[in-house]
């Protein structure tokens, strides 16, 4: 399975991140619940990280993966224009993340937009960075989201808002994509 250079680059930044902590894939698997195996090919770009595994070592990491996936970019430009938006997308889930507003060092702010497939159902363990304060307004189709144990049906127009402390579910509802901005605050 072939990666494209931004993959290549993730890929180089995971290792970084591990090294820079002294870590072995032995212990990052122990605290991520990742197996060394499937760290060992994320690390050699030999595979794509799903937005699950890759939500678990944004957690380990501390970061949201808006910031990691900003530190394997370019410093990013005031301006973005529609088509230099990074996008990156998880066929295995079916969720696809379009950066517009990509985060930069100085600001807590960014905006993304996410679309999620029929039959997509993306689950995280916990989140990047606890407290991170999220708005999520629905602009085409309906997703389920759950927070901390609450379930919320959020439909075309709606917005949920809401700070993160502990696991989430993100889930397309009906046969249409489910497409909506993500705005998401640091702490």
């Amino acid at each position: 399975m072939g990666v494209d250079a931004l993959d290549g680059r993730l890929a180089a930044r995971l290792a970084e991140l591990r090294i820079e902590r002294g870590w072995s894939l032995d212990e990052l698997a122990k605290r991520s619940g990742i197996s060394r195996s499937t760290l060992s090919r994320l690390e050699r770009a030999e595979i794509s990280p799903t937005a699950a595994l890759l939500g678990r070592l944004c957690a380990v990491y501390e970061r949201t993966m808006s910031r990691l996936l900003a530190e394997v970019e370019t410093e990013p430009p005031r301006l973005v224009r529609a088509a230099a938006q990074p996008v990156w997308r998880d066929q295995e889930s079916g969720f696809e993340r379009r950066s517009v507003s990509p985060p930069h060092p100085g600001l807590r702010g960014e905006v993304v937009q996410g679309t999620l497939r029929p039959g997509a159902d993306i689950a995280y363990e916990e989140p990047a960075v606890p407290g991170l304060e999220q708005h999520i307004w629905v602009m085409r189709g309906a997703m389920e989201i759950t927070v901390a144990g609450h379930v919320y049906e959020v439909r075309a127009g709606d917005c949920l808002r809401f700070r993160l402390w502990g696991d989430s579910r993100f889930r397309c509802l009906g046969a249409a994509p489910v497409r909506y901005a993500l705005l998401v605050v640091l702490p």
